[in-house]
C-alpha cells in the first residue's frame, strides 16, 4: 500500500444507459482520510458514480482507482478487461457500502447480520467476529439490540445496523448513497452522528447525501454535480454560502 496515492482515483469515466449518458467525462480525486459529498439534483449521475467506484455498474470509458487497484478491470495494453466475479468480490471486500435502503437479512438477528460476511467472505472464525460486531454495535449505539430481528428496530437503527455490517469487514473506504433519504426526519440524525464519528476517526468516505448541514459540517470537499457533469467542487462551507455557478446557485436555492 502506497501511503502516498489517493484513496480513489476517477479518470474521465464515461457511463451510459441505452441512449441516456449518465457520466460525461466525470474526473475526481478523494484523498485518504478525507471526506467527500456529492450533492445535486436528482438524475444528476451521483448515484451511479458511487456504484462505478464498487463496480456495482461498469464503467463505458475511462479509469477508476482505490488506492493503486484499478477497479474492476485488468489493463493489457491499452485494453480492459472486465474482472470475473470472484475478483470483482475481492475488491469489493474492501469498500463498505451503505445504501437508502437498509437491505438487511430479515430472517437473522442484527448480530447475525453483522458476522455473515466477515465469516463468510473473509473467513473470520465465529468468535472474534461476534466480538467484533459487539464493539461496532456498542459503537453505533445499539448493543441491546443484538438479539433482535430487523422487523422490530426503527429505520434510524437499521441504518445504524447496516453502518455496522458494512464496518465489520473493516473496509478502506466507505461509499454512502444517500443513507437518510429514507428515513423520517427525526431519525436522520441519528445516522449522521455515527457518520461524523466515523469521519471523525479517519475513515475515508464518499457520501451521496441532500444533507447539507452535514456536508457543510463535516465534508472536506464537495463535489455538485449537474446532468453528468462535474459543475463546480471545492471547501464545502464556501460552495454551500457562496457558489460560483448559476446551476450551483439555482440547486441550493432550492434545498437550503
Amino acid at each position: 500500500m502506497n501511503e502516498s496515492l489517493p484513496m480513489v482515483r476517477a479518470e474521465h469515466i464515461v457511463k451510459s444507459f441505452g441512449s441516456n449518458n449518465v457520466l460525461k467525462d466525470i474526473s475526481l480525486t478523494v484523498e485518504r482520510g478525507q471526506v467527500l459529498c456529492l450533492i445535486g439534483p436528482s438524475g444528476s449521475g451521483k448515484s451511479t458514480l458511487l456504484r462505478c467506484i464498487n463496480h456495482l455498474e461498469t464503467i463505458d470509458g475511462g479509469r477508476l482507482w482505490v488506492e493503486d487497484e484499478l477497479i474492476g478491470y485488468r489493463q493489457k495494453g491499452d485494453k480492459l478487461y472486465e474482472l470475473n466475479p470472484n475478483e470483482v468480490a475481492a475488491q469489493r471486500a474492501d469498500i463498505g457500502m451503505v445504501f437508502q435502503r437498509f437491505n438487511l437479512f430479515p430472517h437473522m438477528t442484527v448480530l447475525e447480520n453483522i458476522i455473515e460476511a466477515p465469516m463468510r467472505v473473509k473467513k473470520i472464525k465465529k468468535k472474534a467476529a461476534v466480538e467484533t460486531a459487539m464493539q461496532l454495535l456498542d459503537q453505533v449505539g445499539l448493543a441491546h439490540k443484538a438479539k433482535s430481528y430487523p422487523g422490530h428496530l426503527s429505520g434510524g437503527q437499521q441504518q445504524r445496523v447496516a453502518i455496522a455490517r458494512a464496518l465489520a469487514m473493516k473496509p478502506k473506504l466507505m461509499l454512502f448513497d444517500e443513507p437518510t433519504s429514507a428515513l423520517d426526519p427525526e431519525l436522520v440524525n441519528e445516522v449522521l452522528n455515527v457518520m461524523k464519528q466515523l469521519a471523525d476517526d479517519g475513515m475515508t468516505m464518499v457520501v451521496v447525501t441532500h444533507e447539507m448541514a452535514f456536508a457543510r459540517d463535516v465534508g472536506d470537499h464537495l463535489v455538485f454535480m449537474d446532468r453528468g457533469v462535474v459543475v463546480e467542487e471545492g471547501d464545502p462551507k464556501e460552495i454551500i454560502s457562496n457558489p460560483q455557478h448559476e446551476r450551483t446557485r439555482s440547486f441550493l436555492a432550492r434545498v437550503l
